[in-house]
């Protein structure tokens, strides 16, 4: 009784459980090209560490480094790996960085300044991003963990009192050295807490496809990390934007991902098109009327030969007035996909009839239609498009309507898959599966990270720019 009891509250779990319209898998082959793109970013980052003056007294010689600046990053090690519990992690290791500062000694009456190069050498970054869903359902960078490290300074001190300086360089050296230390992390933290968030803020949660209709792209929960790939699920959604509290219960199946050989691949399960179509149905979109010159003009030539005999039989004055079609959808279109094809099955009325001018409309015919539409699935940048076909003609007879439904602007425009601004997919490839397609696609940089960050960078405020105590320098 009581194993019966669990299987029972586990089916009533299993029953309210709402599965995502949506998955995006990244794969440990986008590493490469994120890790590139990302130390770029981080060589920019690290550029804009600022050290505070170092100032001190050996005997009779004071001494001050000043406007000490990181001028560039040399790596020899770096890897980007996603990791459990922790998501990602840069681990760079015996680096080295440039760096210019300003020297001042004085010697009883005597002055010494100007400008020196140094390097910091044996520099070892380890740091980890833990990425999480927000309230509002959007993904974050939700902590920073952080340890860096410069084993050893060099400075190649010169001019009148080089003896002087090689004397001082031991203190001045290990300053700096401790200085760089404790200015790395907040450097990173930074980046991550308030940079790569601005960044993430770009991928969209619940936003305008058009004027009528919306769509919910929130995460169901935070994102998954094994040690090949990084895993997310969106509710993948739509809504009429005059009734956003309106929701389609998802009864599809799960999207299922197994795939790792390309750098992304996004699922989406029939509920993702359902919602799509009945939410265009809710707003009253999915209707068809032309008049005149907007019907095709070989559709018009087939429409009069089809019911040529029923022209005839009216009056001389009307035989030649414009045509109309009406085409009206009766009920939300529903999505099948299996591994042979995606179709869409609807069920819609049409009416043809001729317009006389100041005259009431002669109707030549009204049917009821069930057709079944082949949809082609193509990703494009970021924008997935649909390409549809129709199958057979209405079960009540009737001319093949294929010239009724063409390509629409909304259709060819498509709608936006949830990634950052600045990426987009190249060489897509869609495959089929029962109840889902995949769509596994490699990764373009279309811009860089700091043009994208630079853009949508928001006001310092509110976030602390230091690491915890815990992930302070070492």
């Amino acid at each position: 009784m009581a194993l019966f009891g669990a299987l029972f509250l586990a089916l009533l779990a299993g029953a309210h459980a709402e599965f995502p319209g949506c998955k995006i898998r990244v794969t440990s082959k986008a590493l490469e090209l994120v890790k590139q793109e990302g130390l770029r970013f981080l060589e920019q980052e690290l550029e804009t560490i600022t050290i505070p003056d170092l100032r001190g007294k050996e005997g009779h010689f004071y001494y001050n480094i000043s406007e000490v600046k990181v001028t560039e990053l040399q790596l020899t090690s770096s890897e980007l790996d996603f990791q459990p519990q922790q998501e990602l992690m840069l681990q760079i290791t015996n680096a080295s960085l440039g760096l210019r500062f300003r020297r001042q000694l004085l010697y009883w009456f005597f002055y010494d300044g100007g400008y020196i190069n140094a390097s910091a050498e044996g520099v070892s970054i380890r740091t980890g991003l833990e990425l999480s869903r927000d309230p509002a359902g959007r993904m974050k960078v939700s902590n920073v963990s952080c340890q860096a490290s410069v084993s050893r300074m060099h400075a190649a001190f010169g001019g009148t009192f080089k003896k002087v300086y090689d004397f001082l360089s031991t203190f001045i050296t290990s300053g700096m050295r401790f200085l760089l230390n404790q200015q790395i992390c907040p450097v990173l933290y930074h980046a991550g807490m308030v940079l790569l968030n601005a960044l993430l803020d770009t991928m969209p949660v619940s936003s305008s496809v058009d004027e009528l209709v919306g769509i919910d792209y929130s995460l169901m929960k935070d994102p998954v990390a094994s040690t090949s790939n990084l895993d997310m699920d969106f509710r993948g959604a739509f809504f009429p934007l005059t009734e956003r509290n309106w929701s389609l219960p998802n009864r599809a199946v799960e999207p299922q991902l197994q795939e790792e050989e390309r750098m992304v691949y996004v699922a989406f399960s029939e509920f993702f098109f359902d919602s799509a179509m009945e939410s265009y149905f809710r707003a009253g979109a999915l209707q068809l009327s032309l008049v005149g010159d907007k019907v095709p003009h070989d559709l018009d030539m087939l429409l009069r030969a089809t019911y040529f005999g029923s022209i005839v039989l009216l009056s001389p004055a009307v035989i030649d007035s414009p045509l109309k079609l009406e085409l009206r959808v009766l009920a939300p279109p529903r999505c099948t996909i299996k591994p042979s094809g995606t179709t869409i099955s609807v069920t819609a009325s049409v009416t043809i009839a001729l317009v006389p001018p100041d005259k009431p409309e002669v109707q030549l015919s009204s049917m009821t239609m069930d057709a079944r539409l082949s949809a082609k699935m193509a990703l494009r940048g970021k924008a997935l498009r649909t390409q549809l076909d129709l199958q057979r003609r209405g079960e009540l007879g009737g001319p093949r309507l294929s010239g009724v439904l063409p390509p629409t602007e909304r259709t060819w425009r498509g709608v936006q898959i949830p990634l950052p601004e600045g990426i987009n997919f190249v060489r897509e490839v869609v495959t089929n599966h029962a109840g889902f397609l995949t769509i596994g696609a490699d990764l373009h940089f279309a811009k860089g990270l700091r043009e994208v960050i630079e853009k949508n960078r928001p006001a310092d405020v509110g976030v602390s720019t230091a690491p915890p105590p815990s992930t302070a320098a070492v």
